[in-house]
């Protein structure tokens, strides 16, 4: 629990109240308002929950001005750098780095829960080949609660940490799956001797007919992508896998619920979003069209891929994302690309009227997607050797 360190007094109706103040590790302070209600009959009014927050937590802090983003303390540039996917999935889940021995146990119990139940593949059969794939997973990651008894009740520890490696694990396997009913190609089955991104790519591009040997800039582009997504703090998805959750439902169906919230265009969805915009400017010649169009009010237009909002002048993210970038591009030769090209042009454009080229990353997105067809914020101090404990004071969840 934060340390409360002072007491705000707020005055209405000839009526005085004392709401504590809270000093968490890193952010604002906090006033608690939990009694205010009870005690003065009023309700706050914060419909984005801009200025709220609704927990405590230690995994992730955001400085939106500032362009940090921390994982129990550590910066993600930092993270992408000198780790990988599977062992910042053990820092979130556990509080510090493993030892290389629990890593290796860790990476083991992942790798041994990679495959689905089979009768899960009749699923994919219910579907039309048309689906969308966010549509296919919410199905499918819901139905695993229909599979896996063992793991469903939130409040036993142990149950709960078995459902979160089993997600892990099955997942990429589950995405894969979808990808494949999607263009008609038999079902690849998850290899326990490649790497967690390397089995993704496997699992996505093999056929029976041919041998397929993982590319190791592939693949390590696509384990940077998933560190980069591992978590944003208390954001849309994840509130909403925490309002589901509070209802005592099981892990399986919350998590479907917070991947049919990361559909949305304004969510996950931007990804998408910002390839049928590039998409519909088709050439450099119509940018100013758009342009234009954007900046009228009236239009209904946005430019969608220059970052999140939350960052005020860079995302910390999108640096590490560009090198990705360039590597695999420079790999597929594929510079001259239309939607590219557009891509790259309204970056410029940005960078020379807003002065922002590290928050802008639509060429960034462009490329990563083409390439494969609240709270105060409040978390950990920064270690340079080891994360700090999970009972740190916090702000988000």
């Amino acid at each position: 629990m934060a340390e409360q360190i002072k007491t705000a007094t707020l005055n209405l109706d000839g009526k005085t109240y004392d709401l504590p103040v809270y000093a968490p590790t890193l952010g604002p302070n906090v006033l608690d308002i939990g009694k205010l209600y009870a005690q003065a009959d009023v309700f706050t009014f914060d419909p984005g929950f801009t200025s709220t927050a609704a927990c405590e937590s230690a995994i992730t802090y955001i400085d939106g001005d500032k362009g940090e983003l921390l994982h129990r303390g550590y910066p993600i540039e930092q993270l992408a750098k000198e780790s990988h996917y599977l062992e910042l999935c053990y820092l979130l889940l556990y509080g510090e780095l493993p030892t290389a021995a629990q890593q290796a146990d860790f990476e083991a119990r992942i790798t041994r829960h990679t495959m689905v139940h089979e009768q899960m593949h009749n699923f994919f059969r219910g579907f039309r080949r048309d689906s969308h794939p966010m549509a296919t997973m919410v199905g499918v990651v819901g139905a695993m609660s229909a599979f896996y008894h063992d793991s469903l009740d939130i409040n036993d520890p142990w149950q709960r940490e078995v459902a979160a490696i089993r997600m892990i694990a099955k997942v990429p396997t589950i995405a894969a799956m979808a990808y494949k009913y999607s263009v008609g190609q038999p079902f690849v089955y998850p290899k326990n001797s490649l790497s967690y991104a390397g089995n993704l790519l496997r699992m996505c591009f093999a056929v029976p007919a041919e041998d397929y040997v993982v590319n190791p800039v592939l693949e390590k582009a696509m384990d940077r992508i998933m560190m980069l997504h591992a978590d944003h703090e208390q954001n849309a998805s994840t509130s909403t896998v925490r309002l589901a959750g509070s209802s005592g439902a099981n892990p399986f169906a919350c998590i479907a619920a917070g991947i049919a919230c990361l559909w949305g265009p304004a969510h996950g969805g931007a990804n998408q979003a910002c390839l049928e915009m590039l998409k519909e400017i088709g050439t450099v010649d119509r940018i100013p069209e758009y342009v234009a169009k954007a900046k009228d009010k009236n239009s209904g237009f946005r430019l969608m891929g220059f970052g999140h909002r939350v960052y005020k002048n860079f995302d910390p993210r999108a640096k590490v994302m560009k090198e990705s970038a360039d590597e695999v591009l420079s790999l597929l030769g594929v510079d001259n690309n239309p939607l590219l090209q557009v891509a790259k042009e309204l970056e410029r454009m940005s960078i020379s009227s807003r002065k922002s080229s590290t928050r802008t990353s639509i060429s960034t997105q462009a490329s990563s997607s083409r390439r494969w067809a609240s709270p105060p914020r409040c978390s950990h101090r920064s270690s340079p050797s080891r994360a700090p404990s999970a009972g740190s004071r916090s702000g988000k969840r």
